[in-house]
């Protein structure tokens, strides 16, 4: 099984929160990155896990 490592980051410029997602869990660079949309830390990863349920729950 594939991991992967979720880090919320804070972006200095806006305030806002970005997610950095490596892949593999131990990879030096992020994977990809998001824009700095989140109002904080706890609701970027809370999107990220909804967005992976919901891709979950469609597919097959």
């Amino acid at each position: 099984m594939a991991l992967i490592r979720i880090e919320p980051v804070r972006d200095e410029r806006t305030g806002r929160y970005f997610l950095e997602i490596y892949n593999p869990h131990d990879a030096p660079v992020p994977f990809v990155t998001t824009q700095p949309r989140y109002a904080s830390a706890t609701a970027a990863e809370t999107d990220l896990v909804a967005i992976l349920a919901a891709t979950a729950s469609s597919a097959g």
